[in-house]
């Protein structure tokens, strides 16, 4: 059952209910949820990162939390959760998959650890969610993780005095709660350019940075 392999045993029934159920469903929803446990789960992964590299900077730090966070991040872990298969969800999102959408497994891993905290508080949340993230943490270069594509395009552009890639929106199409968008990543010297898609804005410059990256054949 879902809520073993949460690893909490839920107080409040209705908390666990709410986190598991999309807007799409009706209210109440888990989007407020989802808000504070943004919130909880940035503090736990910055305190892991913080207690467990005492000589990193905060840029390293940093770069290591976004790792962590990351949309796609939370939604393999909320697979391992099986969080999927729990969801309420409307007919119409049901049936396009929305389930196995990264985006709203990663909102709802993030309602679930706020229903912790509200059902449990801090340290008993923290008690259940870390050990999600143990094998993430562990598989980290200590002090020096990867830096992602937007920032390691600007470093190799600024390294050889040339523009700042520039990046637009190309479109987004789908439902508001389910949007995909076209970003594009273009580059003056060297003349190039390369398209990405993801579920948010920030995602799909992600991608069309990675992908110009691998037009450059810059190594990591």
């Amino acid at each position: 059952m879902a809520v073993d392999r949460i690893g909490h045993v839920f107080v409040n029934q209705d908390l666990l209910a709410q986190a598991l159920t999309h807007r799409s469903a009706g209210v109440p929803h888990n989007e407020r949820l989802e808000f504070l446990g943004d919130g909880v789960v940035n503090l736990l992964v910055a305190d892991a990162l913080f207690q467990r590299w005492p000589k990193a900077d905060e840029g390293a730090l940093t770069r290591a939390r976004a790792e962590l966070v990351r949309e796609a991040s939370l939604a393999a872990i909320a697979r391992q959760l099986q969080l999927g298969e729990r969801l309420t969800m409307g007919p119409g999102e049901m049936k396009s998959g929305g389930h196995r959408r990264d985006s709203i497994l990663a909102d709802a891993l993030e309602a679930i650890v706020a229903a912790i905290y509200i059902d449990a508080g801090f340290e008993a949340c923290r008690a259940v969610v870390m050990p999600w993230f143990e094998a993430s943490l562990s598989a980290l270069p200590v002090g020096r993780p990867e830096k992602d594509a937007k920032t390691r395009l600007q470093e190799w552009l600024q390294g050889r005095q040339r523009p700042l890639p520039v990046y637009e929106l190309v479109s987004e199409s789908g439902d508001e709660h389910a949007k995909l968008f076209l970003a594009r990543c273009t580059t003056l010297d060297p003349q190039l350019m390369a398209d990405g898609e993801g579920t948010s804005r920030r995602n799909a410059e992600q991608v069309a940075a990675a992908a110009l990256l691998d037009k450059l054949d810059i190594s990591k």
